[in-house]
């Protein structure tokens, strides 16, 4: 029987979630050539390609997709068994807050995996908007915070780059009225102001039909056909499709996510789940080879 090793399916997660071989290389306090090599080994034990070349960087196969998923479990049971065995293991409540728009494809599988290494750790958590997260942060009622960079003036350590979309649903063209119906965020919202100013340079006529700082209330303005929304790739459905060119609409630009702390927030049971977070929420599309 072939066994894994978890010194190389450590390496291979941290290749995935830093986004590139060099970066991955520095975690891991080892050569690139040596980390190279290591997911030569580890793709002769698995008996299949993890990683496929794609222009001048490498992304994840089908098979290296699948790999990532039982990488994660084996590492995080790892951690579980050596904290079972410690006698310094973390305990307390971390308080955190994120608004919606990232919470239905962040939150599960982030906080079963930092449980199982952190049983001890209770993690409360509130999904509300960024302007009250960062309330919260300045007066200590929450410890760290998710929020929408460009929403906070640059407050914060950015963890994480998406894209930005404009999102409709089959079978619905709503895209091709005039004006536009827009649902998207209130005026404080960064996203409304990339998105209409893309308009505004094109000369598309438009509307705001919808507005809400919820992603739930504009998402069921767009499934339900009565308009164009805008939202980050962690806040799509499988009930949307993107929209682009072919609908006559503007490129927008990259959204920032960023880890905001609490001024009291550096105790090690904060650090742990900030470490965590940092790790968890890396890009996983593209892995530079450089």
């Amino acid at each position: 029987m072939s066994l894994l090793d978890i010194d190389q399916l450590y390496t291979f997660v941290v290749i995935a979630e830093t986004g590139s071989f060099t970066e991955a290389a520095t975690v891991v306090n080892r050569t690139q050539s040596a980390v190279s090599m290591q997911m030569k080994r580890l793709e002769e034990t698995v008996g299949r390609p993890i990683f496929v070349r794609d222009g001048r960087k490498s992304r994840l196969t089908d098979d290296g997709a699948r790999l990532l998923v039982y990488g994660r479990r084996v590492l995080a049971l790892n951690a579980e068994a050596i904290a079972a065995f410690s006698d310094e293991a973390l305990s307390g409540t971390v308080r955190i807050g994120l608004p919606d728009d990232y919470a239905p494809r962040f939150l599960p599988s982030l906080l079963a995996a930092f449980e199982r290494s952190h049983s001890h750790l209770e993690i409360e958590v509130a999904c509300i908007q960024t302007a009250y997260i960062i309330k919260g942060i300045r007066d200590g009622s929450i410890d760290l915070g998710l929020i929408t960079n460009g929403d906070c003036g640059g407050f914060g350590a950015i963890v994480r780059r998406e894209p930005l979309y404009w999102v409709g649903a089959d079978p619905h063209t709503v895209y091709l009225a005039d004006p536009l119906p827009l649902a998207i965020g209130p005026s404080d919202c960064s996203w409304r102001h990339d998105a209409l100013a893309a308009l505004d340079r094109i000369g598309r006529r438009h509307r705001v039909a919808y507005t809400s700082p919820s992603a739930a209330a504009i998402t069921g303005a767009v499934v339900a056909g009565l308009a164009v929304g805008v939202l980050p790739e962690s806040a799509l459905t499988t009930e949307m499709r993107i929209l682009g060119a072919r609908e006559g609409l503007p490129p927008l630009p990259p959204t920032d996510i960023a880890l905001v702390r609490a001024a009291h927030a550096h105790e090690p049971l904060h650090d742990a789940l900030a470490d965590h977070i940092v790790t968890s929420l890396g890009n996983l599309s593209a892995v530079a080879a450089e």
